[in-house]
């Protein structure tokens, strides 16, 4: 062929569009192949029971099939042509897309024999490998077809349908048609296609010798070698790492090994022929049991080569060698690929931290980092392909790696150095290029004899363009473009390897290696992220992801790994690199999967590692415990035993340690539990450092945002768990010793930030802002419900029966004396700490949500109470109109039915107002802590607002106050929750006289006060015995309330109540020698405590209508009384 025919044929423009063509048809078939297999994803045609019987008739008669004399198998095709076609389009066009691809790779290759081609991978390396991978990617793309079960019926129901609607098969059918009966079976017809190229694969194959045998040397010769070392040779440490076949240093184990196979099987000839083919192929039979088509697709090569020759003649001995070479394998290879992996651990370790110390080195050494890289992806594919197909052996331990994690850490830590000091390799490979290899480039073409003018032009050009090269260009941040460099190297291989090239490149070895190393420099520039995911990227995970959990899992287990975790979600990263422009359906799945697997591993990582925290929290509470108030009681004791020499505790007897004994060592050495949470924990922590996010696809992932996810998931369930809430004996802790818990946790989960940069401050107030509600993010049971529950039923409805008082001496609830004891003491959950403490845990909206429910109970005894105002409104009216008229009051009050009822109603509204106003104030107290700034203002305004002020401006304020703690004359919550207890049938006329008869009723009811025993006023307590002091409370806030929602003047009706409680309390002055006289005094005493309690009474309006005298009296009496009861 002329040299002009040569440079037409376009050999390098060729390869380089098929290579890329045919890795997106592989693709293509492995999607195909998979969307079959699948049930869930299987085409409905496939799947259709009215469609079996056309596709067993067409994978019976393929590829000549008679689409009219058989209409019966076809009817149901027929009447779906249209969706047929449709449905079967994608996969009809893809397999015509594979047989255009083989014919063009079919010419092609007759093209580079036709040109006799010289092939050597350490010389014209770029164009030896595109040859190679053309070759690889051709067989991949066939044996991937003959696994597809299914492509008979789809090519057949595609051509049948067009058929159908067109009057004719589709032209490019008949040839499809035969290229899938040719390929049934695909070694046998693929032996007989490459029988003409035998010699050209042979001799590219052959070019190996000088590269694979010492890539696939065992760790001790790595060892002994010290390679990747960098300390090894501090003397030239500075120097460039280059060598003669630079871009063979990085090349896959695994391509190469797919090239041997793959070629030798092609053209096996050359076993019988050639002893150094024999020897080649044999050592790629000893690399493993399996090698990769596509992805997750693999073959078995001892298998596959023993069918393939076994059906040959003259080929027993090289039987006999695969079996050799099956039974070496089994025995050895999986050792050696885990003392490979164990050398590269602590390689690429050395590697990093020389390089993370001196960045500069990156420069000359980058060489290092891509065979490390490579090296270290070579035995990762090689594990993850085996995980999936152990052999039967002894030693199935070799193909678990309980390590992997820490590979892939320092491959990812590799990476991330190469790209944060991307700059620095720039300037570096720049000054290279311009003042090094462009000389050396051009001092190589003096020596040349003869340079034709093609070659001259493109030689010129190298030089010309790398000269060019200056230093200032990577200051300015320019991108470069070398692509066009690299394919006229790539162009000139093709011109100068043909048998009749003027400039023979074999016989110009150091322009080639010149050429190769300055490609190498020109790809530090401009093709940095490239030459990273050639050498280190491993998307293979993504389709092997049992084995890649199982391997998650595994390393995870192991605590000297823990803090490498992190690189298994990195990996996912690499995911996407696997997508192909020719498979856009399978865009959606992988991503999927890629943020599946990633989100799983952070979900664990930090799954872990707040176990930890926890632990180590739950610990430091403990300790805290021991330092409370309840438990000094013993040590005060025993103190107090010693100083009065009492009897000393027997031998058998365990004293008590006091707190902090945990703390004493005799030895360092000694690790307690405590020390190995810590260390758990710095480990697993120093996992979050690996990166800050992970980009997988289009998402930005944050790994620390899902340990303070799990940290707050698990806290919130912690706290309430530290409630100790039990429903059926009404317990729960109290709520001064949850706080001091929750505030231990605290304190020991702000330690977390010196481990890992996390926001502390920011999960702590969510999960305290979460207790607040009623439910947390998760929708379980927040502190605030139990709480609000447990005063509620606990607490209050006790109160409500009198078994716990009220005292306003000590500003708490307490126990009454009975004879069945009590679950819990009032006092210890209702004083002043403790309702502190209630309002520091669950704040302003939990106390709002208290109050919510506090006003439910309310409404329900209104509403009763309307109903005994119903019941007996006549009298009521009557008893409105003459409470002045002693004797009609008298007669009155005998017809009036419910009046303890009533009262009883009133007292329970009483205590539940109370115990509100006593948690307003503790809550009022802790803002005043916090934000006294805040609550400053709030006050102001409240006490701007007086009685001239629009009612609906006046709810507002006292809302805001009211939220805050402080006071108010009107409480808004009552407000709002009588407002929402009005009909629609009822009038405002109806409410208003409701509410005037229901204090009416009460004032007239108060007298019979004193038939109740327990109606005694207790100086020790500072009211009753049974809380009819909470209707002074009551009384104020329920009549300010609904007379505010009927906007009525509420000082008026109450002076009404006033006068009508105050005639019927001095009727009790006339009943001297009768029973009601008994508590007498401690009633009166009530109607003091009304007026105290009011914001529109005042005393003046009591002495008006009630004799003081009869007051201080009524004291006198009541407090004589608890002297002679003490004496």
């Amino acid at each position: 062929m002329s040299r002009a025919m040569a440079y037409q044929q376009k050999l390098a423009e060729k390869l380089t569009i098929l290579n890329e063509r045919g890795r997106g048809v592989l693709v293509r078939m492995h999607y195909i192949k998979k969307t079959c297999a699948d049930p869930k994803l299987r085409p409905s045609l496939l799947t259709d029971k009215a469609m079996e019987p056309a596709v067993k008739y067409i994978n019976k008669k393929f590829p000549t099939i008679d689409y009219r004399g058989n209409s019966q198998h076809l009817t149901n095709i027929q009447r779906q042509k249209t969706e047929v076609m449709a449905a079967t389009a994608s996969y009809y066009d893809s397999f015509l897309d594979m047989m255009e691809f083989r014919d063009h790779v079919y010419e092609l290759l007759n093209t580079i024999d036709a040109c006799q081609c010289f092939f050597n991978i350490a010389i014209n390396f770029d164009f030896t490998r595109s040859y190679l991978d053309v070759i690889a990617t051709y067989t991949s793309v066939i044996l991937m077809l003959s696994r597809i079960d299914d492509k008979k019926a789809l090519v057949g129901m595609f051509n049948c349908a067009h058929e159908m609607s067109n009057g004719s098969s589709d032209p490019a059918y008949p040839r499809l048609g035969q290229m899938f009966v040719e390929y049934e079976q695909p070694w046998k017809k693929l032996t007989e296609e490459f029988g003409p190229h035998t010699k050209s694969l042979t001799e590219a194959l052959l070019s190996l010798q000088t590269v694979y045998p010492r890539r696939s040397l065992p760790a001790d010769a790595w060892r002994s070698a010290q390679l990747l070392s960098l300390l090894s040779a501090p003397a030239s440490m500075l120097e460039p790492a280059c060598c003669d076949t630079m871009p063979c240093e990085y090349l896959s184990m695994e391509v190469m090994e797919r090239w041997m196979v793959f070629g030798f099987l092609l053209c096996h000839s050359s076993l019988n022929t050639n002893q150094a083919s024999l020897e080649l192929w044999k050592m790629s039979l000893r690399s493993g049991l399996y090698l990769t088509l596509i992805r997750d697709e693999v073959i078995n090569i001892h298998k596959v080569s023993e069918e393939h020759l076994d059906g040959l003649k003259g080929y027993s001995k090289r039987i006999a060698d695969i079996k050799e070479c099956k039974e070496h394998t089994i025995i050895n290879c999986a050792a050696m690929h885990r003392d490979r992996r164990q050398f590269l651990r602590g390689a690429l370790k050395e590697l990093y931290k020389v390089l993370e110390d001196e960045p500069g080195l990156l420069g000359p050494k980058a060489l290092f980092v891509f065979m490390a890289l490579s090296f270290s992806r070579d035995e990762v594919l090689w594990l993850v392909r085996h995980s999936e197909n152990i052999p039967k052996t002894k030693t199935s331990e070799d193909y678990i790696d309980t390590q992997m994690a820490e590979l892939l850490f320092f491959m990812e830590k590799l990476r991330a150095l190469m790209i944060k000091y991307k700059h620095v390799v720039q300037r570096f490979h720049v000054q290279y290029l311009s003042q090094f290899d462009a000389l050396i480039l051009n001092d190589t073409m003096q020596t040349m004899c003869v340079c034709p003018e093609e070659e001259s032009v493109l030689m010129t050009s190298f030089v010309s363009t790398l000269s060019a090269l200056s230093i200032k260009q990577v200051d300015n941040r320019e991108e470069f473009d070398f692509s066009a460099l690299r394919l006229d190297w790539l162009r000139l291989q093709a011109y100068t390897s043909m048998a009749k090239a003027a400039l023979p490149l074999k016989d110009y070895s150091d322009l080639a290696k010149v050429m190769n190393m300055a490609q190498f420099h020109t790809r530090m520039l401009d093709n940095l992220q490239e030459m990273l995911q050639e050498t280190s990227e491993l998307s293979i995970f993504c389709f092997y992801p049992r084995v890649f959990e199982k391997m998650f899992n595994q390393n995870s287990e192991d605590a000297t790994v823990q803090r490498y975790l992190m690189a298994f979600p990195l990996v996912c990263s690499h995911f996407s690199h696997t997508l192909r422009n020719l498979c856009p359906e399978e865009t959606d799945a992988i991503k999927d999967r890629s943020l599946r697997l990633c989100v799983a591993f952070l979900e664990e990582i930090a799954r872990q590692t707040s176990a930890v925290v926890l632990e180590i929290c739950a610990e430091q509470c403990n300790l805290n415990d021991q330092l409370l108030a309840k438990h000094c009681g013993e040590t005060i004791s025993r103190a107090r035993n010693k100083k009065q020499k009492k009897v000393a505790p027997k031998k058998g007897e365990l004293v008590k340690e006091k707190p902090g004994a945990e703390s004493h060592r005799k030895d360092r050495a000694i690790v307690s539990n405590m020390d190995k949470m810590h260390m758990a924990l710095t480990e697993l922590c120093s996992a979050f450092s690996l990166c800050a996010d992970i980009l997988v696809f289009d998402h930005i992932v944050v790994p620390t945002e899902f340990l303070i996810s799990n940290l707050e998931t698990h806290l919130n369930k912690i706290i309430v768990r530290m409630a100790n809430n039990n429903q059926t004996t009404q317990e729960i802790a109290r709520p001064s010793d949850l706080l001091a818990g929750v505030r231990a946790y605290t304190t020991s989960l702000h330690a977390l930030s010196s481990y890992v940069s996390v926001d502390v401050t920011r999960l702590v107030k969510s999960v305290l802002l979460q207790q607040t509600q009623p439910l947390d993010s998760q929708g379980g049971q927040t502190i605030t419900t139990l709480y609000t529950n447990w005063y509620l039923e606990g607490l209050l409805r006790q109160a409500s029966s009198s078994l716990i008082v009220h005292c306003p001496t000590m500003h708490c609830f307490v126990n009454q004396t009975t004879e069945n004891e009590q679950s819990f003491r009032a006092e210890e959950y209702s004083d002043i700490l403790e309702l502190q403490a209630l309002a520091e845990l669950i704040g302003p909206y939990g106390l709002k949500f208290l109050s919510e429910n506090l006003m439910w109970h309310i409404t329900s005894q209104v509403s009763e109470l309307k109903k005994l105002v119903i019941e007996n409104m006549d009298i009521l009216v009557q008893i409105r109109n003459d409470f002045d008229k002693p004797e009609v009051m008298a007669n009155l009050q005998k017809r009036l039915q419910g009046g303890e009822n009533v009262l009883k109603r009133m007292t329970i509204i009483g205590v539940i107002l109370t115990f509100r106003a006593m948690a307003q104030d503790k809550l009022k107290d802790v803002l005043y802590k916090h934000c006294p700034y805040l609550l400053g203002p709030v006050e102001y305004l409240r006490d701007m607002v007086s009685p001239d002020t629009d009612i609906k401006v006046t709810l507002s304020v006292f809302e805001i106050a009211s939220a805050a703690g402080l006071p108010c004359d009107i409480d808004p919550a009552l407000v709002s929750a009588i407002a929402s207890m009005r009909s629609d049938n009822s009038s405002v006329e109806e409410e208003y006289k409701l509410s005037c008869l229901l204090l009416t009723y009460i004032a007239v009811s108060l007298p019979t006060l004193a038939l109740d025993p327990n109606s005694s006023y207790s100086k020790q307590y500072g009211g009753h015995q049974n809380n009819i002091h909470c209707l002074a409370t009551g009384i104020n806030q329920l009549a300010a309330a609904m007379f505010s929602v009927q906007n009525k003047n509420i000082e008026q009706h109450l002076k009404e109540f006033l006068l009508v409680a105050s005639s019927s309390l001095l009727q009790l002055g006339q009943n001297v020698e009768k029973v009601e006289c008994k508590n007498r005094d401690s009633v009166y005493l009530l109607i003091q405590m009304i007026v105290d309690a009011s914001p529109f009474l005042s005393q003046d309006m009591l002495e008006s209508c009630f004799p003081y005298v009869l007051l201080r009296n009524a004291y006198r009496e009541v407090y004589r009384t608890f002297v002679i009861t003490l004496g």
